[in-house]
């Protein structure tokens, strides 16, 4: 089995929060994608034709 280890602070995870060690650190995670801290990448050209890949499919 391997150690697995939390994403935010390294720590052993705990099963009760997997892959985080703690609530604490799951919430810290949660708030990192609700204040856009976490961000997707776009390519130049879609940016600057003011499409996003969405629109881009249609």
């Amino acid at each position: 089995m391997t150690d697995t280890r939390c994403p935010i602070c390294d720590a052993p995870t705990d099963p009760a929060h997997a892959p985080f060690c703690s609530r604490g650190c799951k919430d810290r995670d949660l708030l990192q994608w609700l204040g856009e801290g976490y961000r997707v990448p776009v390519r130049d050209q879609e940016v600057h034709d003011g499409l996003d890949s969405r629109e881009s499919r249609d």
